[in-house]
């Protein structure tokens, strides 16, 4: 186990180098920046501007002072103490700097309050999608070859196959405008998380489906299974005792991408319904070239995803004892 994490903690380092490097020359590649505007500012406002965050340095000037953990300004973007001046800034000093849009709040201030409702956006998808997911995958891996099994097996295959963003708009008809049951967009109350957490988790949803029905026949032909059932033993235990342990091994793996799709497929959702989530901020700041914004969104989403695929690796081997993450 410390053998793994220490080798998880490397990639992760190395990982983060990665994603800050590229992101942060690929978003200066582009044409224009963050105080491009179709009405052009006036060049003593706009050479102002660019000194006051920097973006008169030289790229790797530049590159420096973000990485961190050396303020190389004088007196950066953050002013405390006696001499007016924070040595420390950057990524290495937990500051993801100020936004050029937003520009009386910091990236950190920003990603504060949004994260928290992706946060709760993405853990109702997922609950969603297991609930749904698990229930559909084992009953149709029960009743094999019955009408159930061959709806659950087309609707998989149609929530598979349909945008998200298509269901968003055929629920918003339906739920919304013709029948006036749910708000079309919003956030604050209850009824506003019902239909953003459904159709982020439905595709996630179908495939559980998918992966819980194959592996639920794939354990129920192990000798094992067969022994616990000419013991007579009745089939709730047979399947919540004997089955579904060695069935949930695909469905934990796939968790990790899960975590991943929803983080990323909360960026359209969070546009369609008007959530002030991560997800939204993202998409801003790609249209707005708030450079600091987009990777500080992008570096959280990594240390997000990459910090779910590790607590699965370690669920695994909790679930199949056989598994020894030393030898992953």
């Amino acid at each position: 186990m410390t053998r793994f994490l220490a080798r998880r903690l490397l990639w992760f380092v190395l990982t983060v180098w990665a994603v800050v490097t590229l992101s942060f020359f690929l978003m200066r590649s582009v044409r224009g920046g963050p105080f491009s505007a179709e009405r052009a500012l006036h060049p003593a406002i706009e050479h102002n501007l660019e000194a006051r965050y920097h973006l008169d340095w030289p790229q790797w000037k530049q590159y420096l002072q973000y990485v961190g953990p050396l303020n190389l300004g004088q007196g950066g973007f953050r002013f405390v103490g006696g001499d007016g001046s924070d040595p420390f800034g950057g990524v290495l000093a937990c500051d993801l700097g100020p936004s050029y849009r937003y520009r009386d709040f910091t990236v950190n201030e920003i990603l504060a309050q949004s994260l928290p409702v992706s946060l709760t956006l993405g853990a109702l998808a997922l609950a969603w999608a297991l609930v749904i997911g698990l229930t559909a995958g084992v009953a149709s891996a029960l009743l094999r070859g019955s009408a159930l099994d061959v709806l659950v097996r087309l609707t998989a295959t149609l929530g598979i196959a349909l945008p998200n963003f298509v269901l968003a708009g055929l629920l918003i008809v339906g739920l919304c405008f013709a029948t006036g049951w749910l708000p079309p967009a919003g956030w604050g109350r209850l009824e506003h998380l019902v239909l953003p957490s459904f159709v982020l988790g439905a595709p996630f949803a179908a495939y559980i489906a998918r992966l819980t029905r194959s592996g639920v026949l794939d354990v129920l032909s192990q000798d094992y299974v067969r022994t616990a059932v000419a013991k007579g033993l009745p089939p709730r235990i047979v399947v919540t005792r004997h089955v579904l342990r060695g069935a949930l091994l695909p469905v934990i793996s796939y968790l990790g991408p899960a975590a991943a799709g929803v983080l990323t497929g909360s960026l359209v959702v969070e546009k369609i319904f008007a959530i002030p989530g991560t997800g939204t901020h993202f998409v801003n700041s790609a249209l707005n070239r708030d450079y600091t914004l987009a990777m500080g969104v992008t570096l959280l989403y990594t240390v997000l995803v990459y910090t779910l695929n590790l607590l699965v690796d370690v669920a695994y081997t909790l679930l199949d004892p056989r598994i020894a993450l030393d030898e992953a």
